[in-house]
């Protein structure tokens, strides 16, 4: 499984939560909708003697509330959610089976190497990165010139993963990252979508 494959895992597994959320965003919406529009019914009743236009735009103020309380609502729960599936994908990349896990960090090592003399400095808690994989990674490069990678005896904290030294640059290549990135990547799209619908109801 290459990185790309894992993002798309991660985000694959994230839409569906997040499309969970949309679906009970809309019924919370509609809930909303329903039970202001009864309140409203009730105000015209009681103020018959106010004008239309002053009753219109009493309802869109208190719509207009509703909806921001909606929308708190469901930025609240869609972070919960997101919580919970991102945390659970990062936990299964470090329960993938050492062959499987193996062949993605070295995916990952290939992609990220610029030089090839980088040190690989392996997570502390981390054993499947070992100078095996770095010699393979390093088989892997000498066609290209680059066949230099050492495995430092340095090991960082960060969890599973790796990061890669030359000199003062360092990359973190570590899981909690890739999956961060990935979240990100759906955290945007996700407010692109949540917008565009808050902008299509205001037309209405």
């Amino acid at each position: 499984m290459n990185p790309q494959q894992v993002v798309d895992k991660i985000l694959a597994e994230a839409k569906a939560e997040a499309e969970k959320i949309r679906r009970q965003a809309d019924e919370q919406r509609a809930a909303e909708q329903a039970r202001f529009d009864g309140e409203m019914a009730q105000f015209r009743e009681q103020t018959q003697q106010m004008a239309t236009q002053a009753a219109q735009a009493e309802k869109a103020q208190i719509l207009a509330l509703a909806r921001m309380e909606a929308m708190k609502d469901y930025l609240g729960e869609k972070a919960r959610i997101l919580d919970e599936v991102f945390a659970r994908s990062r936990q299964r990349i470090g329960q993938l089976p050492d062959e499987e896990y193996r062949r993605l960090m070295a995916r990952l090592l290939l992609d990220a190497v610029e030089t090839g003399d980088e040190q690989v400095v392996a997570g502390q808690d981390d054993p499947r990165i070992d100078q095996a994989l770095v010699d393979e990674v390093n088989s892997q490069l000498k066609a290209q010139g680059k066949a230099g990678l050492t495995l430092s005896q340095e090991k960082h904290p960060l969890g599973a993963g790796f990061l890669l030294k030359r000199g003062k640059i360092q990359t973190n290549v570590t899981t909690d990252v890739l999956v961060s990135q990935a979240r990100n990547d759906l955290e945007i799209e996700l407010s692109g979508a949540l917008f565009q619908g808050s902008d299509a109801r205001g037309a209405r």
